[in-house]
């Protein structure tokens, strides 16, 4: 059992240094497991990082440690998750206690680099959620940790593993419309799960680096991850016009607001159960308040954001992402030398769904609704031909089916080489994370940013 615990470290070092390695299969036994602390015990790091390891994994895996600096919190996350191991409020002592195989990370994005660091620094091997972290500072002293340590760094995105955002990256790597010279990306976030993000600490740009960070990371390291290049060069505006100080009007919170009756944004926290005793049973711990005021004056992040991306390759990207549409979806449309490929999901205009705007985001996020729903389309059009509709089979749960398969791969999967190269490290985390701040050094400064003058990371025109 001990030989099985050791090839999976070993794979997590194949993992962190370059993400076309698979991660190896980790058939651990039950005598000698996985050891895994977690620090950071909010939405994600008590469902996806907690509860369904603990549920899908606990033959190979168990946690030796939670951290938090809620106490409260804390609690409530070890009865959630499913586990007994000890509580810590102090990370240092958390690491000198349980001597962890890997570390979790999951707390506010601008604390990411912390524990990192320190993670790395003291021998330990570390996994951490999107996004790597909030500014290029962070990101350069996140590279030395790494590279001084000899450990490595996992980043946690879940999206290039559902089957729908595969098939694009299948097609594009068969050369399906030749080379590709241009994109438009545009994604739309509904005025539930869009809205979300004013209430919560994101709203503040030293807390999550803005959506440009937090949110669109995701769609960049889509980006990187399809065309297999780095960004050179970006170039944004963003401003914010509808939440924040733009509200008609304003409260403390959301529970005890006078406007209740005449928002259109009111959102009953008292309704959700384990958002009651996750967060609002433990605000006199630390103040954060769930439900806070999506029109309070120190929002200071966009809420409206457009960006052009010039890659290594010479692909040249058109970005936007809003904020508060009347529904959640995405469309991009890849342009090549032989045709087009467009892909959408969501869009209630080209197909009717009979999960609801409110539902959208609640129904992406559940760990237990990964059945296969209808197929989805993606349209390949080459020149001088007529279109092909490519049937991709669609699960809506766990983030289209991503979630399951990162990890599975990381957790359990059987040591095969990944043809899709789905597996991000370090350098992957940054190359996401970076151009979102660029974007928005770019929106400050008027002027595009160059990715090379980041960090020592220099833009390669094909990674692999």
């Amino acid at each position: 059992m001990e030989n099985s615990r050791r090839n999976f470290l070993a794979s997590i070092s194949m993992l962190a240094a370059y993400s076309a390695f698979p991660i190896s299969s980790f058939n651990f036994g039950t005598s000698k497991k996985l050891r895994i602390a977690l620090v950071g015990t909010g939405i994600r790091g008590t469902s996806f990082w907690g509860k369904r390891l603990v549920d899908e994994y606990s033959d190979i895996l168990e946690f030796v440690g939670l951290c938090d600096i809620n106490p409260g919190r804390l609690e409530f996350a070890k009865k959630f998750i499913g586990t007994n191991c000890v509580t810590f409020v102090d990370f240092d002592a958390m690491l000198k206690k349980t001597k962890p195989d890997l570390i979790i990370v999951t707390t506010v994005d601008s604390t990411h680099h912390e524990f990192i660091i320190k993670g790395l620094e003291s021998g330990f091997d570390v996994l951490t959620e999107k996004p790597l972290t909030t500014d290029e500072t962070k990101a350069q002293a996140i590279i030395n940790a790494e590279r001084q340590s000899g450990k490595n760094l996992i980043v946690g995105f879940n999206y290039r593993w559902s089957p729908y955002s595969t098939k694009i990256k299948e097609l594009l790597a068969n050369n399906t419309i030749g080379k590709i010279t241009s994109i438009d990306f545009n994604w739309y976030l509904n005025t539930y799960h869009g809205a979300s993000y004013f209430r919560r600490w994101h709203g503040l740009k030293d807390k999550g680096g803005s959506l440009w960070v937090h949110k669109s990371t995701h769609h960049f390291d889509l980006l990187n991850w399809w065309l297999d290049s780095d960004p050179e060069e970006v170039f944004a505006y963003g401003s914010l016009e509808h939440y924040g100080a733009n509200g008609p009007f304003r409260g403390t919170n959301c529970r005890t607001c006078k406007h209740k009756t005449n928002c259109d944004y009111f959102w009953d926290i008292t309704k959700d159960k384990r958002m009651m005793d996750l967060y609002a049973a433990n605000e006199k711990h630390d103040d954060y308040i769930r439900d806070n005021c999506l029109f309070r004056e120190e929002i200071d992040i966009y809420d409206k954001m457009s960006a052009q991306i010039k890659y290594a390759n010479n692909v040249t990207v058109n970005y936007s992402l809003t904020t508060y549409s009347p529904f959640e979806g995405w469309r991009i449309a890849f342009n090549g030398t032989e045709g087009r490929i467009e892909a959408s999901l969501d869009i209630p205009y080209n197909k009717k769904t009979d999960v609801t705007q409110a539902e959208m985001h609640a129904k992406e996020m559940e760990q237990n609704a990964m059945e296969e729903a209808e197929a989805e389309t993606i349209i390949v059009h080459k020149l001088w031909k007529d279109y092909n509709t490519v049937l991709v089979p669609f699960e809506r749960g766990g983030h289209g089916g991503g979630d399951k398969r990162l990890h599975d791969k990381i957790f359990k999967t059987q040591n095969e080489k990944d043809p899709y190269e789905r597996a991000a490290g370090s350098r992957d985390g940054v190359m996401s994370a970076i151009i979102g701040i660029a974007a928005r050094k770019s929106i400050e400064s008027g002027t595009p940013i160059k990715i090379a003058s980041l960090t020592d990371i220099k833009p390669s025109a094909n990674r692999t």
